[in-house]
């Protein structure tokens, strides 16, 4: 199996994480965003969004979009659980999932950044404050949503909710995004990276990785 994903794409730090929880081997194949990989024919065949990941099974089979990606890991590998199966739980752990995914990612990523520089004019402080604005009035919800009596966002173990935090939790502190006001959030994050299979899913210990970027 193969994941396409970029180092510093924090959906990509989200299936990586997923995948060593769970022991699963796969081969990372870099997709270089920053020098427009995600354009060319060839990526695009696999994936028309130009985004990253993209998974493709030993049969073929592509799947796109991290969250379904996770879904699909999570069934087909169920051990460790990343959603429970209980319903309520399940619910409070994917509105804690979405809200990173649906709410702050999506007006935070490398595409929204390009237009708001190439069609706006935007300035590099315009951009960080935009990017803070979002992170900040996301994460001020999702740390309501949290248990204060757990390591992780709800039990002793990181679930996707864990996942899409300590993913996202990165690029706050690359946005310099002051964290005083989230200690779950921080609690969380600091007890995520102290999972080996989690931290080897960090940007920063990607091959691909990169000190200029």
């Amino acid at each position: 199996m193969k994941l396409y994903g970029y180092w510093r794409s924090t959906t990509s730090f989200r299936v990586r994480a997923a995948l060593n929880l769970k022991g699963v081997a796969y081969e990372t194949v870099s997709v270089d965003l920053g020098a427009g990989d995600h354009h060319a024919a060839s990526y695009m065949a696999l994936n028309p969004s130009g985004g990253v990941p993209t998974f493709v099974l030993d049969d073929g089979t592509i799947l796109t979009q991290s969250m379904a990606i996770l879904d699909y890991i999570d069934a087909t590998w169920p051990d460790p659980k990343l959603i429970p199966a209980d319903p309520m739980a399940r619910a409070k752990v994917l509105a804690v999932a979405h809200g990173v995914a649906s709410d702050i990612h999506p007006v935070n990523n490398l595409r929204v950044m390009k237009v708001l520089d190439g069609e706006f004019g935007a300035t590099a402080d315009q951009k960080k404050a935009w990017m803070q604005h979002w992170m900040a009035e996301g994460l001020a919800v999702i740390e309501t949503q949290l248990s204060s009596n757990t390591p992780f966002a709800f039990g002793d173990a990181p679930d996707l909710a864990d996942l899409c935090i300590v993913s996202q939790m990165y690029n706050a502190d690359r946005w310099d995004l002051p964290l005083d006001g989230f200690p779950k959030l921080a609690k969380i994050t600091a007890n995520c990276l102290a999972v080996p299979a989690i931290m080897a899913a960090h940007p920063d210990n990607q091959p691909d990785a990169k000190d200029d970027t």
